[in-house]
């Protein structure tokens, strides 16, 4: 039987970087790493589950010895920044709080929300929780992603789909979904709907084409690491 791969997890270190960079000691390591686990968990519930909505897709988090950095993905980064800055600083400020170290936040603008699959699986699940027609959603979701220049997508959802007894899946496929080539930029979102009859899991890969070098900054940082390491050997 074939064992499924996390697209993202395949490729870490090939052509995506880690989301998390930076260098410890071995006693502290276990420490820094729950601590980005609850920085990404906070950040998460406070602007993606709770008002403002602000369609946060990837947290990214490095550290010097001097501060910590985090990077915020999002297709709405008014909603992050909010007037005159007053949320970021906020954020800023509960971060401290949080980790006892200076923290700088960056707000990255995603371009394209339909290309990328995080945020369109919260968009399905936030849609379902509505009791909307999942088959059109799926379709429409689907097709918007294909003409914003995806090459293939796939939408899986499972659960009880419309309150059905059993539970079941619904899979939607269109144009190609080559999970086994490395090169290829294949982005990977899950995103679950609690409804009134259980939860549903919603499952997206969307693809982009092929990697070129030079062509993505985290491509780059992901060789830059590869040639590093080779370097030590």
């Amino acid at each position: 039987m074939g064992q499924k791969t996390h697209p993202f997890g395949l490729r870490v270190g090939i052509t995506e970087a880690h989301k998390s960079r930076w260098y410890a000691p071995k006693a502290l390591y276990g420490e820094l790493l729950v601590e980005d686990y609850k920085i990404r968990q906070f950040l998460d519930k406070r602007l993606n589950r709770t008002p403002p909505f602000a369609a946060v897709s990837d947290i990214h988090i490095e550290r010097t010895r001097e501060e910590l950095k985090v990077i915020i993905k999002t297709a709405r980064p008014g909603l992050v920044i909010g007037p005159k800055g007053a949320e970021v600083d906020r954020l800023q400020e509960e971060l401290q709080y949080m980790t006892g170290r200076k923290v700088a936040i960056s707000i990255l603008e995603i371009k394209n929300p339909d290309l990328n699959a995080q945020l369109v699986g919260e968009a399905i699940a936030e849609q379902m929780k509505k009791r909307a027609s999942y088959r059109r959603l799926v379709k429409m979701r689907a097709e918007a992603a294909m003409q914003a220049g995806a090459q293939g997508v796939r939408i899986l959802l499972a659960g009880r789909l419309g309150g059905a007894e059993m539970s079941r899946r619904l899979d939607t496929r269109l144009g190609s979904m080559p999970l086994s080539t490395l090169q290829a930029n294949i982005d990977y979102g899950f995103a679950e709907s609690f409804t009134t009859y259980g939860a549903i899991g919603v499952k997206v890969w969307i693809y982009k084409g092929m990697f070129e070098a030079g062509d993505d900054e985290e491509t780059s940082t992901a060789a830059g690491g590869r040639a590093r390491a080779r370097g030590r050997r």
